[in-house]
């Protein structure tokens, strides 16, 4: 008997009507919505540096002092963006493990490669197809305290610290921009690599504690935007500059003063212009939203039944497209390891892709 196609999908629309109704709808993220991704291994721990390419989200650490000694050398790891499996673990070559070491933040190149700060090597580079770790940026110096009787190149800070490299970021023509947050100082290396150079300085950067600290590029590409996590005034601040050839300290503008307990970490921009900052103090860690014009739009920060959770010192952040973003927390003042996490948040923006220049 010749089957008629119209009586038969007739005759099949209730069953189908009833398995849709049967089968869960998936439900749409709420704005601000935070869930766990991964948990990120010790070693490293204290974990900082994050970019994310191709689905997979690279992660640095530890990004601490107190590895004196501790026979572990610092390490990069690979997580899968959506399911949060460790994929990579790559220890990093020719560090000193009986001196202070420490990776910090990651930057990427359009090739895909990863460029990542350490306290003793400077700035390296690590393919992650080859596992194949070369130099780029040669170590940070140790610049001392300008004084009445200190020449120049010197840091426009109270003490005399090292160097400590925090974050970086690439502009189109391949200069790398890096913040030194126990030098008051901003670097720049050359597209290529090399010897880093003083690209600015200010007391405004210098600190008791961690001074300058995230850095990103505007939309706009014109200006460079930096948190201050801690000044000599004990507040956060983010403030701007013109991606100039050598600003002065009239180019140095504030963008936004956090209140007391606030204290900024790693930027980033949304495709919306808004900026988002990942917040470390314990009272308010999460994200702090900031419109483009300096002011606070909103937070998300934790139940107050969970001081701890799901954000404990968040130091940095990356959109990972669909409005997501991943957010790594350091758990600087907690130091416990399952709060070393990569977590995944809501934001309902894009975000503004990072530059990702060609590289020799």
């Amino acid at each position: 008997m010749p089957i008629d196609p119209v009586k038969t999908s007739l005759c099949a629309a209730p069953a189908l009507l009833a398995a849709l109704l049967a089968a869960p709808l998936a439900r749409a993220a709420d704005y601000g919505e935070v869930k766990l991704l991964a948990t990120v291994p010790t070693p490293p721990g204290a974990p900082e540096g994050l970019a994310i390419d191709q689905n997979v989200a690279y992660v640095a650490g530890p990004a601490r002092l107190g590895t004196l000694a501790n026979g572990q050398p610092s390490r990069v790891l690979g997580f899968d963006a959506t399911t949060g499996q460790l994929l990579h673990d790559w220890p990093t070559q020719g560090e000193n493990l009986l001196q202070e070491h420490a990776n910090s933040c990651v930057a990427l190149d359009a090739a895909g490669r990863l460029h990542v700060l350490n306290s003793q090597l400077g700035l390296y580079r690590l393919d992650p197809a080859t596992g194949v770790q070369t130099p780029y940026g040669a170590p940070f110096p140790d610049l001392p305290s300008c004084g009445l009787l200190v020449k120049a190149p010197c840091s426009p800070t109270l003490v005399d610290l090292p160097a400590l490299p925090n974050d970086l970021v690439f502009t189109a023509s391949g200069d790398a921009y890096v913040t030194d947050s126990f030098q008051a100082t901003i670097w720049r290396i050359p597209a290529g690599g090399g010897a880093p150079q003083i690209w600015f300085q200010d007391q405004r950067f210098a600190s008791a504690y961690i001074g300058v600290n995230g850095i990103r590029l505007d939309p706009a590409r014109t200006h460079l935007y930096v948190s201050v996590s801690l000044d000599l005034l004990t507040r956060g601040r983010i403030y701007s500059l013109p991606l100039v050839a050598k600003p002065g300290p009239a180019d140095l503008s504030l963008f936004h003063a956090f209140a007391a307990g606030d204290s900024p970490d790693g930027l980033a921009f949304g495709a919306t212009g808004k900026l988002h900052v990942a917040v470390v103090l314990p009272t308010a860690s999460g994200v702090v939203v900031l419109h483009p014009g300096g002011g606070e739009e909103r937070r998300i920060t934790n139940n107050i039944l969970t001081p701890g959770a799901p954000f404990d010192a968040p130091a940095n952040l990356a959109f990972a497209g669909t409005g997501h973003a991943l957010v790594i927390n350091h758990a600087a003042i907690s130091n416990l390891p399952a709060h070393f996490t990569l977590v995944d948040v809501f934001l309902d923006d894009p975000g503004d892709p990072l530059e990702r220049p060609n590289l020799p």
